[in-house]
């Protein structure tokens, strides 16, 4: 016969050891009270917190201890990427003077370093005309242009190609050193790796557009030009990387606003979005445009002559040609693009008006409109005027203007990650 104190000892042994008459879970490592099993789940009960917690529960907190918190980039990186995105600007208007002085055929060769030291003395100057006088523009168009003629297309087309070098080095160098540093994270780093190899692209489509101006068309008695295809080429990855390097830097510059997430926000969101898309499709109608001449061939408005639709819209064939190689059509959609964007652009500002919308913000939306009527008003003018190179180059510039507008608006109005 057992006495009292032997069967409390096997009554301890059989609970392991517990003498509490707290259980231990052996699926879950939680200690719980085994008076209340008979009555249902019970909660677990508290932790001491002088205890050492499972190795199991540790873990986590031990790896959420050790993981490294990512650190925003410093200030220099999006100051960095706004100074390019200037520079990738300064390279557009100069390419659009370029071409409006027909300069671009000037240089017949393509060398990364060896062109950047220019002709120093008669001789060389002489023996550079000469490889000149052997292309289509100077037996056609240039027959009788004089050796300081010359030398002034020389250098406009020498300064566009030196600013492109430029601009490839503003990007590749900062990024190299800032990526020694550490200062670019992953996504970012990324990013950059793709702006870099776009700058580089740009440099190869830019000389890929002047051989389409150096090549002999024995069936054509048009004067020589450059393909208006590689030309909005040429300008679409140059608006791309301004875009996208502008995008970025004001990203990393400008804090996010908390903004409610509203119906009227949301659409105000897409509506912007879809307001940028059509600037962006304006600005490059304007290179073929700028290709065809296509600024020459009407120059009225609102009419184009004496009709509102021409007679030769739809003149070549098959109709798809229109589009991009009919002066007239060229210049007829560019003008709807214009007035679509500018009429786009006021219904943003007045949609806006009934939200409430921080000032930053609402200066935004105020410097669209501002530089869509301007620009509207930049393009009227240099059609009526027959092109004048000041202000078709200003009136190329204020299309660079109205998409940075476009694109400080939309980083406004960007979403609040979670």
């Amino acid at each position: 016969m057992a006495t009292p104190g032997r069967a409390r000892k096997r009554s301890s042994r059989a609970s392991g050891g517990d003498t509490s008459g707290v259980a231990r879970d052996a699926a879950s490592g939680v200690r719980r009270d085994p008076a209340a099993a008979a009555g249902g789940p019970a909660p677990p009960l508290p932790l001491p917190t002088h205890g050492r917690l499972p190795p199991r529960l540790c873990l986590p907190r031990r790896l959420l201890q050790q993981a490294p918190q990512l650190a925003a980039p410093p200030p220099a990186v999006g100051r960095w990427l706004l100074v390019c995105s200037g520079a990738v600007a300064g390279a557009v208007v100069l390419g659009g003077v370029t071409r409006l002085t027909e300069s671009g055929l000037s240089m017949v060769d393509w060398h990364l370093v060896k062109e950047m030291k220019p002709p120093q003395t008669q001789q060389e100057w002489e023996a550079e005309f000469q490889k000149y006088q052997q292309f289509p523009e100077f037996k056609i168009l240039n027959h009788d242009m004089t050796l300081p003629e010359f030398k002034f297309i020389w250098y406009m087309e020498y300064s566009h190609r030196m600013w492109g070098r430029v601009v490839g080095l503003a990007y590749i160098l900062p990024a190299a050193y800032f990526w020694r540093r550490g200062w670019l994270s992953r996504p970012l780093k990324g990013r950059v790796l793709a702006l870099c190899g776009l700058v580089c692209f740009q440099g190869l489509l830019g000389w890929y557009m002047v051989k389409s101006g150096l090549e002999e068309k024995p069936d054509s008695y048009d004067i020589p030009r450059v393909s208006q295809y590689r030309l909005a080429a040429h300008l679409g990855s140059a608006l791309v990387l301004y875009s996208a390097s502008l995008w970025t830097g004001l990203s990393l510059l400008l804090p996010q606003h908390k903004l409610p997430e509203t119906k009227q926000l949301l659409r105000l969101r897409k509506f912007a979005h879809g307001t940028t898309a059509l600037i962006f499709l304006t600005a490059l109608s304007g290179a073929f445009v700028a290709g065809l001449d296509a600024g020459l061939v009407y120059n009225s408005f609102p009419k184009m002559g004496e009709r509102w639709i021409p007679d030769d819209l739809l003149a070549f064939s098959p109709m798809l040609r229109n589009i991009f190689e009919n002066p007239t059509t060229v210049q007829f959609d560019h003008r709807i693009l214009g007035i679509a964007s500018v009429t786009a652009v006021t219904a943003l500002y007045l949609f806006s008006r009934k939200i409430p919308l921080p000032r930053r913000t609402r200066m935004a939306v105020t410097s669209l409109l501002a530089v869509a009527c301007v620009q509207v008003g930049l393009g009227i003018s240099t059609l009526l005027l027959y092109v004048p190179t000041p202000l078709a180059a200003t009136h190329q510039s204020g299309s660079l203007a109205l998409l940075s507008m476009a694109l400080w608006l939309m980083n406004e109005l960007r979403r609040v990650p979670k």
